[in-house]
Formats: structure tokens, C-alpha cells, sequence
């Protein structure tokens, strides 16, 4: 059993927390309000817009040491919903990895909506879950995780891998803000 915290209880906190009940994990739901409250999962969800994570690591950066973390954001200009909010050659989750060293930071769940996170399924696919991060045993753990749940998980690469999971989330977004494509849909991965 893997206990996992997952902070953040807005639609894709709460598709990933429901998820990751499944396989017989432990898992803590934590929002705003319970900002006193320790983290107790080895796995940590960051379910919580781009803009959060900076009080994430100010306020919380000494527990998230020697656990998984995992950055679901996607940071998108949302001012202008044009450009993403990060260097060309960067991700937020390489930001968020330099400010967290002692934690193993993977990249996942931003190319995923919550409606096919929660129904398993995009289109009459089975949903999956890319994963970025440079250690090895921190992604074999989430993608146990994501499958144990029935879901797909492919190991997408290394920590440089987010910048493109994050531009592929970003493009994603704009056709379903946009009315291009559904919330209930997105991008499926055949294997």
C-alpha cells in the first residue's frame, strides 16, 4: 500500500484522488484551508494551478523532502491564454525541481482531463497517464500507482520531457477552451 496526499480538491484533485483510492492506497485530501495540517503521503499530488506552487514550496518545501512529488500544472498565460508562462528551453516542473532538490519531482497528469481521468477512457481508449522525471524508481512508483487504478501510464522520459508534456497540456486546453474539442475528451495514446 502506498499512502499518497494529494493537494488540491478541485476537479482534477478530486479525478486523481478517486483514482488513486483504487489499488488499496491510502490517500489524504488536503485543500487551502488545511494549510496547518503535515502531509503524511510519500507520494504528494500537487493538484493546484501553476500559480500555487510557489506558496506550495515556501510553506510546505521542508516536508516535501525525500517523497515524490508530482506537478499536475500546467503553466499557461492565462491572462491571454497564448503562451505558456515558462523559458522556451524550461518547464515548470524543472522550476519547481531546482527549488525542491531533496524531492524526487516527476511530471504527469497535465495532458489528462479530469472527466477522462474519472471515466478511464478518452474516446474508447483507455486513458493514459504520461510521466516525466529523472528518477527512475519515483516513476515506476507512480506509474504502479496509475495502474493498479486500470489506467495506462507510460514513462515518458526525463525531467526535459515536461516542457513538452506541458506544451502538448497547453494545446490541449486552448481546443477545449476554444470549443474544438470536449472536456470529456483530449488526446489518446495508442500503444
Amino acid at each position: 500500500m502506498t499512502t499518497v496526499t494529494v493537494l488540491g480538491t478541485g476537479n482534477m484533485g478530486t479525478a486523481i484522488s478517486t483514482l488513486l483510492t483504487q489499488g488499496d492506497n491510502s490517500v489524504q485530501v488536503l485543500g487551502s484551508a488545511d494549510s496547518g495540517t503535515p502531509v503524511t503521503g510519500d507520494v504528494v499530488v500537487l493538484a493546484v494551478p501553476h500559480t500555487a506552487l510557489a506558496e506550495i514550496v515556501a510553506t510546505r518545501g521542508a516536508s516535501l523532502a525525500g517523497k515524490v512529488v508530482v506537478d499536475i500544472t500546467n503553466p499557461v498565460d492565462f491572462s491571454t491564454f497564448d503562451s505558456l508562462v515558462v523559458p522556451a528551453d524550461g518547464s515548470a516542473t524543472a522550476q519547481l525541481a531546482a527549488s525542491l532538490p531533496q524531492s524526487h519531482v516527476l511530471k504527469a497528469f497535465n495532458t489528462n482531463f479530469a472527466a477522462t481521468l474519472a471515466a478511464g477512457a478518452v474516446g474508447d481508449q483507455t486513458t493514459t497517464v504520461l510521466v516525466a522525471g529523472d528518477d527512475t524508481e519515483a516513476k515506476a512508483t507512480l506509474v504502479d500507482l496509475v495502474t493498479a487504478a486500470g489506467l495506462k501510464a507510460v514513462d515518458a522520459g526525463t525531467l526535459r520531457r515536461a516542457r513538452e508534456l506541458e506544451a502538448l497540456g497547453f494545446l490541449q486546453l486552448t481546443l477545449a477552451a476554444s470549443e474544438k474539442i470536449n472536456w470529456t475528451g483530449g488526446f489518446a495514446v495508442i500503444a
